[in-house]
């Protein structure tokens, strides 16, 4: 009969000492990069994507997102280098707390994605500023038993077979003309904009025009347009939220005594 013959302590320790390798470590327990940490391994040399009408220069971005960056325009030199600095060149130049190059940082790649703010897909700015008219174009939605164009409930259109459509014409014009090769069916509505009634524009930073009884309206580029808020803290935060509710029960009560 064969028995196996327990380890000693010397090949116990040998075991334990040996050194860990990721094939020794089970898949389900490589942690992965915090995510407040992420900021820090961006690439140096991302695409640079171009500017748009709305966002032509570094300026404009940095008034647009807010947050008091615009003061840091002077420390970025050119849009390249909006589009290409990392988080620690971006501290080296000056721009704090951390908590603002993330925000920067966040921007930049929900830009280089195409995810703008309201106004960031605009074909038609001059100065900073954008004009909007409402027009009627042939309706995209047909009656499923007649096969003819309905008008869009959504737009209250009250012509037969019409649809209201929000566009962006350029500045001091009345009308909309198609560019070559265009038709209605490739106009789409600018993110971030609605129609209330059917007929008047609505939106953030979103003015009428004089004489256009709402069917027409003015978009400006101003400060903090696609500023996301910061939260405040209530009662002390998550975390010391239960902890200051009940001290100030603690003085109510003896304040009641």
């Amino acid at each position: 009969m064969i028995t196996r013959q327990p380890q000693t302590t010397s090949s116990i320790l040998t075991t334990l000492l040996r050194p860990l390798t990721s094939a020794s470590i089970p898949q389900s327990y490589i942690c992965t990069p915090c995510r407040r940490q992420l900021h820090r391994g961006l690439p140096e040399n991302g695409r640079v994507p171009p500017p748009t009408p709305f966002v032509p220069d570094v300026p404009t971005f940095l008034k647009l997102v807010g947050r008091e960056l615009s003061k840091h325009e002077s420390k970025i030199g050119s849009w390249e280098e909006l589009f290409t600095l990392t988080s620690q060149q971006l501290k080296e130049r000056g721009i704090d707390p951390p908590r603002t190059r993330r925000y920067l940082l966040r921007w930049r790649e929900k830009f280089r994605k195409g995810d703008y703010g309201i106004g960031g897909d605009l074909d038609y700015v001059q100065d900073g500023v954008a004009e909007l008219r409402v027009v009627e174009v042939p309706s995209l939605k047909k009656d499923a038993r007649t096969g003819e164009p309905v008008s869009d409930e959504v737009s209250l259109s009250r012509t037969p077979g019409m649809q209201k459509l929000i566009v962006n014409v350029p500045n001091g014009s009345t009308t909309y003309a198609l560019l070559p090769g265009q038709t209605t069916a490739d106009l789409k509505k600018p993110a971030g904009f609605k129609l209330k009634n059917g007929y008047i524009i609505k939106g953030k930073q979103v003015h009428p025009m004089k004489g256009t009884y709402g069917s027409g309206a003015i978009l400006k580029a101003v400060e903090g347009l696609w500023e996301h808020k910061r939260g405040h803290k209530v009662h002390g935060g998550e975390r010391r939220r239960a902890e200051t509710l009940h001290k100030m029960r603690v003085e109510e009560s003896k304040k009641n005594r």
